[in-house]
């Protein structure tokens, strides 16, 4: 009897114990992921957050590796540290998650090994697929298929868009319309939030979501095509971002920076953040007004768009040289090297416009002959995206244009996952429905819960583009007319987060009347040494205050509907007085763009109240009083 007690004891024990090593919790203990092996050898997880369901139990694995598996070992680790950016919203991010990596191996076949690691970060949780050098049976691993699958709790709901720039909608987890968007937000019936996201998409291919019509309320994983790399590699992580508060998920964005490498870039003194304005009239002249424009509005680079080499879809087009598409200017009087030196002499940097085709076909001799003009950076446009090829194209030509102390900025569909950590040269990207094509307020309040918590993007911010400032305009180019006021144009530059913040996008040196707002937009920075999100709801409104030394700048906006909102300005140091000036919309102003300007006196007990116009905004820059 004794004997079999103790049987039974160590049998238990050791059930318990294989659980254990099945259970990875975060630091504080909330978030809670499990892992299932079942006697098919098929692997599946859970993830709870303060004993709440946040994925129900799902499937994983990939092709030839989601069945006839046994776990073998497990190892745990853990990591708090602290690191340091070139640039970013933050001056010091901090590393903190509790980490076991799982060892499969086929029951058939033991010489191949899967590594499943799992991250647990009091923010989320991230997991990956590694297979480890030493795979004999299968050196080149070819996977087209991910089985990962996240099983929500009934009643969620998702922000929907099915590409880059596209609109969004709030959908239940039935009969969306395509394939969805990274990231992909989500409202739990629970009251948590969370977000579904690809971090370290380098060297892969891109990967949707889509609904599993076998079973309800499930997202699976769409690869955008087959991946065939030699061992060892890993998989990109896929993320599930947790949050008691719509806010918290976008407070929470380094994430995906920290589930990349450290930087690669030895010596980064040459990347250097800044505002931009866009160079439309392709000349020397209207080239050398943007750069006094520029010098006297505080901006650091000016920007030449497509049509300098030739129209950008010409496959003869040479981006060697300087041949002005004749749509552009007829003239073709544009004396490039004249106006970057220019430039320099007045401490404005030139970033150049490149297309795909030209940037495929002349890469390599581009970037040597950019550094040697003196260009500062490139916007790489109409890149293509998703596939494996180039994917891994672009981020190589990434790398290839650090070689070149050349800065980058990506336009058009492109998404980040995070590789400007490793390659900060990558300043930011577009893959956002911006001002290029002029989305109305409630989409601008959706952005900073959906899009921005992959990282900067290139909104292209607007001011004097308004239907009552440009009536012509406004009536052959409706589509490119504001739907918002100054003010929420102005709040903007707070609001996204991007090292190269395109201002003035679609207008000219000459639209300036000097008003008064301007010192607004003159003294925003575009990186930060610190971000608080203060409030906010996804598709209302949101207030975000970002420090730059020593100095605040807050922005709030709102969707179509007029809000009172109230700005809490416990962020500030307690026991000092601050000097706040308010740039408001004000329909009773005689400044033909309807902003106002109020000082008042603030601490770290004050709190603002405000009344938001619809579609409307309001900026706010805090300083020391003394």
């Amino acid at each position: 009897m004794q004997n079999k007690i103790i049987f039974l004891f160590l049998l238990m024990s050791t059930a318990l114990s294989s659980f254990a090593q099945s259970v990875l919790k975060s630091p504080d203990g909330k978030t809670v992921f499990s892992l299932f092996v079942n006697e098919e050898g098929r692997i599946s997880y859970s993830i709870s957050y303060n004993g709440k369901d946040i994925v129900q139990r799902s499937a994983m694995g990939v092709e030839n590796w989601q069945e006839g598996l046994e776990r073998y070992s497990t190892r745990s680790f853990s990591q708090d540290s602290w690191w340091t950016p070139v640039y970013g919203e933050r001056s010091r991010v901090r590393d903190r998650y509790q980490a076991k990596i799982f060892s499969f191996r086929k029951k058939e076949g033991a010489s191949q090994t899967m590594l499943l690691e799992v991250r647990a970060y009091n923010e989320g949780l991230a997991f990956r697929y590694n297979f480890p050098h030493g795979n004999s049976g299968a050196p080149i691993i070819s996977i087209s298929k991910d089985f990962t699958e996240f099983t929500l709790p009934e009643g969620t709901r998702a922000w929907f868009t099915d590409h880059a720039q596209g609109s969004y909608q709030l959908l239940p987890l039935s009969k969306w319309p395509g394939q969805a968007e990274r990231p992909l937000t989500l409202q739990l019936k629970n009251g948590l939030y969370a977000a579904l996201a690809e971090a370290a998409v380098v060297d892969y291919c891109r990967t949707k979501f889509v609904l599993d019509p076998a079973q309800p309320n499930t997202i699976a994983c769409a690869m955008f095509d087959k991946v065939q790399l030699p061992t060892p590699f890993a998989t990109p992580w896929r993320v599930i971002m947790i949050a008691e508060k719509p806010t918290q998920l976008l407070q929470h964005d380094d994430l995906l920076l920290n589930l990349n490498p450290p930087c690669a870039i030895k010596n980064t003194n040459w990347i250097k953040p800044g505002k931009v304005m866009r160079e439309i009239t392709l000349s020397t002249s209207g080239a050398k007004a943007l750069v006094d424009f520029a010098v006297k509005r505080h901006l650091q680079y000016i920007h030449f768009d497509a049509g300098w080499y030739g129209h950008e879809y010409d496959s003869a087009a040479d981006a060697t040289k300087v041949n002005v598409d004749p749509k552009r200017n007829p003239k073709n009087d544009l004396d490039l090297p004249q106006v970057i030196a220019y430039a320099t002499q007045k401490g404005i940097g030139v970033l150049l416009y490149v297309n795909q085709i030209a940037l495929a076909k002349q890469l390599d001799v581009l970037l040597p002959l950019y550094e040697k003009w003196g260009v500062a950076g490139i916007k790489f446009g109409f890149v293509n995206v998703g596939s494996f090829k180039w994917t891994s194209w672009l981020h190589e030509a990434v790398r290839k244009c650090a070689q070149h102390h050349l800065m980058v900025d990506i336009h058009d569909e492109y998404r980040p996952t995070g590789f400007s950590r490793t390659y900060p040269n990558l300043m930011t990207q577009e893959g956002i429905r911006g001002n290029e094509e002029m989305p109305d307020a409630t989409h601008n309040t959706v952005l900073p819960f959906t899009r921005f918590l992959a990282g900067a993007a290139d909104y292209t911010i607007c001011y004097y583009h308004r239907p009552e400032l440009k009536p012509k305009l406004a009536e052959t180019l409706n589509a490119r007319v504001l739907k918002t006021t100054s003010g929420h144009q102005m709040a903007l530059s707070v609001v996204y987060y991007s090292p190269l913040q395109f201002m003035y996008w679609y207008d000219k040196p000459e639209d300036s009347k000097d008003e008064p707002e301007l010192e607004f937009f003159d003294r925003v920075p575009t990186v930060w040494d610190d971000t608080k999100v203060l409030d906010g709801q996804i598709g209302q409104y949101v207030t975000i205050a970002r420090r730059s030394k020593k100095e605040w700048f807050v922005g709030s906006i709102t969707n179509d509907d007029t809000r009172n909102i109230t700005v809490n300005c416990s962020f500030l140091e307690p026991g000092k007085q601050y000097t706040a000036s308010i740039y408001y919309d004000d329909p009773a102003s005689p400044v033909r763009t309807k902003m106002s300007i109020k000082k008042i006196t603030v601490d770290a007990t004050t709190k603002l109240d405000a009344r938001l116009l619809p579609s409307g905004g309001q900026a706010i820059w805090i300083r020391p009083a003394n």
